[in-house]
C-alpha cells in the first residue's frame, strides 16, 4: 500500500487548516505546533523534507526554490488572499485522497482560485 501524504502548513497559512484537516484524519501540522514561527523559507522547505511532509503554503518564494531544482516531498500551493480556509481543507483533502507521498515527491500541485469569504 501506498504512503499517505502527510501536510506541513507553512506559516501564511492559518494553523485552523491544518486543525481541520487531522479532523478529517489527515495528518497535518503547521508551522505554529512545531514552534518554528519566524524561520526562514528554505528552513521551512528542510524541515519538511526531513519529517517527510508535503509543503502547504502561499508564499511564492517556495515555488522559486523548487523550480531551481530543490528536493521536496511535493508542494502545494494556492494564492495568497484568494481561499478561505474551508477552500484550502477541500482541496487538501481532494489532493491527499488522489495523490500517495510518492507521487508528491518533487510536484507542485496549484490550487485553482476559490472563492474569499469576507
Amino acid at each position: 500500500m501506498a504512503a499517505a501524504i502527510r501536510l506541513y502548513l507553512d506559516e501564511n497559512l492559518t494553523p485552523a487548516i491544518a486543525e481541520q484537516l487531522r479532523l478529517r484524519g489527515i495528518d497535518a501540522v503547521s508551522v505554529r505546533d512545531l514552534d518554528a514561527l519566524g524561520e526562514s523559507d528554505a528552513s521551512h522547505l528542510k524541515r519538511a523534507v526531513e519529517m517527510e511532509r508535503v509543503l502547504v503554503t502561499a508564499d511564492t518564494d517556495l515555488l522559486v526554490m523548487a523550480s531551481e531544482g530543490a528536493e521536496h516531498w511535493g508542494i502545494i500551493y494556492g494564492k495568497p488572499n484568494k481561499h478561505s480556509i474551508g477552500d484550502w481543507v477541500t482541496k487538501c483533502e481532494l489532493i491527499c485522497s488522489v495523490y500517495d507521498a510518492d507521487e508528491m515527491k518533487n510536484h507542485v500541485e496549484y490550487l485553482e482560485h476559490g472563492k474569499k469569504q469576507s
